[in-house]
């Protein structure tokens, strides 16, 4: 064996197996001579040639050794690369000062005093200057110099610098806390500032309310909110004059919005929550402090903003918005949309790649919940089916919103013994399932809020109860919290925010492909973890799965197709169970937001993929459990990142 050769075992089999080797390869150079020296050195008259060549090949024996233990962990070649990594926490902590919301996010509440308006073109130069100067950063870096986990942290790093400026160049930006805004559309229906401002205000979202401090530093952080709401209503203004800007039927769901933030009692304020909250030790002048201040900051800032845009908009903005459905109808739509494809689903896919493999996913699982209905021995054709689901009492059995959220807790419950046998490792982090506050819960889906890594702060499962009386099991619930819960993005983002192993922004980076492919994988892992025996909830599984493959189609067809807001709202209800006013929510959410709701089948079609090919290769044992494990231990990354990843996982199980 050479050290060319043992350098390639390195290279395919695991780092505990290369030791092995190597170790084994040690002691049968320390027991046996034969291996250097030729036989016809051995002869008495050759007795100083034997003696020289001995110690000569021993000490080059010893060399070869210490050269082999390079290239295990802790090995100069493959150590980690300390400057690289202190580029990495230079970039993270300069990133919370400039985007305080993630810190708050990530549960640190240093920056939890500081707001600012990122759309507006002075902060948009200080972003690209920042993106810039660390994509000249990471150039000075050498890739093939760096170990394996390095390497992949690099190509994460460069590809965030180049998609941050590719999307700053096209007026876009997204942080880790709220979905990438157009610069002359500020916020929409489904997301942004106002509504953010909400759920942190609320004493029970991301904004801690643990100190003295916290309450001090929230009401600076709200004490710049009129100032937001005045560069908002800016650059709605320059999107009005540049022909930018949303769609008429947005901004009338935007208005009462707005309008449900003012009142005239600042003690029934959302944002009075945090006073009902406040800890016992605080002092009774402490108390009277806050209190005056909050209902200061509630009546004399808070309330005028909110109806200072709920005024711009209704007065203003309505009339100028658009008529159209999809982005393709802005000047550079297509631009746009093409960025944001990109953003979302980390490929090069076009969108009439998209919509193609949409049209045949949703005509593959119709076929499937076809044959469902049949066995069940329902006469009619499948959206009769689909009616009969969607307004039978009998899928309506909840009278309370707790009875709702207790009929999700009992799923945990149902699934906890086989998900020992399909994980090794969970997350520490705690988990709750929470009702989606009333004032957004009309435009709201279901979804999952991390949690804080010290454990200040669990993750949350929202669920939009708007009548209980008419919630209906049969939209998946089984499904729904596989995705949004256990094991999906509680389990996902949990381990990866928990993993100290990771730089920091990577233990914080969320890309959608990823993210939500992961949510969608986990609802196809029902039957393995012993749910969807109910054919019901099956077909609502079903109906989720359905659901993302209609996405495909709607979103690329509003977005680069001319489908009308109608027509889409018609293609959904005619291929899954869903209501009117169901339908008419998500698809008003994807014209929000273009190209988000791509990134769950595309991410979970390339998951499916990867653990198909393993399954069936060759000279390996595949392990369900070690798979998962393997997944989620690097953190969220780009899907070409992930395969590459993982492909080098799977050589390792064939040792």
């Amino acid at each position: 064996m050479t050290i060319v050769s043992l350098y390639k075992l390195h290279n395919r089999c695991s780092q505990k197996l290369y030791a092995i080797y190597l170790f084994t390869f040690c002691v049968y150079l320390n027991s046996s001579k034969s291996f250097f020296i030729n036989p016809r050195c051995a002869s008495p008259e050759n007795k100083f040639s034997f003696n020289k060549a001995y110690k000569m090949k021993k000490l080059t024996a010893f060399i070869f050794v210490l050269l082999c233990f390079e290239f295990l962990p802790g090995g100069k070649l493959y150590s980690q690369d300390v400057s690289l990594h202190k580029m990495f926490d230079a970039y993270y902590t300069e990133r919370m000062q400039l985007i305080p919301l993630e810190a708050t996010q990530n549960g640190d509440s240093v920056y939890s005093d500081k707001l600012y308006a990122d759309f507006t073109d002075s902060y948009r130069l200080k972003l690209r200057n920042f993106f810039t100067r660390f994509q000249n950063e990471i150039q000075k870096f050498k890739r093939d110099n760096l170990n394996a986990e390095d390497r992949i942290s690099y190509d994460i790093f460069k590809r965030e610098m180049q998609v941050s400026l590719e999307g700053l160049a096209v007026g876009y930006f997204s942080n880790q806390v709220l979905y990438p805004e157009h610069q002359y559309m500020p916020f929409n229906q489904f997301g942004g500032m106002p509504l953010w401002l909400a759920q942190l205000g609320s004493g029970t979202g991301q904004q801690p309310f643990n100190t003295i401090n916290d309450y001090d530093r929230w009401i600076s952080r709200a004490s710049a909110f009129p100032g937001w709401v005045d560069s908002a209503i800016i650059y709605f203004r320059k999107g009005m004059d540049a022909n930018v800007v949303l769609p008429q039927i947005l901004v009338k769901k935007m208005i009462p919005q707005m309008e449900a933030m003012v009142g005239s009692d600042a003690t029934q304020s959302l944002f009075y929550g945090p006073i009902n909250l406040m800890p016992e030790n605080f002092s009774k002048s402490e108390r009277s402090r806050l209190n005056a201040a909050f209902i200061t900051l509630i009546n004399e800032k808070l309330i005028p903003s909110y109806k200072k845009l709920a005024d711009f908009l209704k007065n203003e903005y309505l009339p100028k918005a658009r008529q159209t459905t999809g982005i393709k109808a802005l000047q550079q739509g297509d631009d746009y949309y093409t960025y944001l494809i990109h953003f979302w689903t980390t490929t090069n896919k076009t969108p009439e790649e998209i919509y193609q493999t949409g049209l045949s996913e949703v005509k593959r699982i119709r076929t499937k919940m076809d044959s469902i209905k049949n066995e069940l021995g329902f006469k009619g054709d499948l959206n009769a089916f689909f009616q009969f689901m969607k307004t039978d009492k009998q899928f309506m059995p909840f009278k309370t919103p707790e009875e709702v959220l207790n009929a999700y807790r009992s799923i945990q419950g149902r699934i906890e013994p086989n998900l020992r046998k399909m994980f090794n490792h969970v997350p520490k982090t705690k988990f709750e399932i929470r009702q989606t506050q009333a004032y957004r819960a009309a435009s709201a889906s279901a979804e999952y809020n991390p949690g804080a890594t010290d454990g200040s702060r669990p993750g949350i499962f929202y669920v939009p109860i708007l009548d209980a009386a008419t919630f209906n099991v049969t939209t998946g619930m089984e499904g729904l919290f596989l995705h949004e819960a256990i094991p999906g993005h509680h389990y996902q983002i949990s381990l990866q925010m928990e993993n100290d192993k990771l730089p920091k922004f990577r233990r914080y980076t969320m890309y959608g492909a990823y993210v939500e492919g992961w949510g969608l994988y986990a609802e196809s892992l029902g039957k393995e973890l012993g749910l969807y025996t109910d054919p019901y909830q099956y077909i609502g599984a079903l109906g989720k799965e359905i659901h993302r493959s209609i996405r495909l189609v709607v979103d690329a067809g509003m977005h680069s197709r001319n489908m009308t807001r109608e027509e889409a709202i018609k293609y959904m209800m005619d291929n899954m169970p869903v209501s009117e006013q169901k339908a008419v929510a998500e698809i008003e959410r994807y014209m929000a937001m273009p190209a988000q709701a791509l990134s769950y089948k595309t991410g979970s079609l390339k998951i499916r993929e990867l653990r198909a090919r393993y399954e069936k290769m060759p000279g390996a044992k595949f392990n369900l459990a070690s798979f998962h494990d393997a997944f989620l231990d690097g953190g969220s990354m780009p899907l070409d990142i992930l395969e590459d990843n993982m492909d080098a996982w799977a050589r390792m199980q064939q040792n």
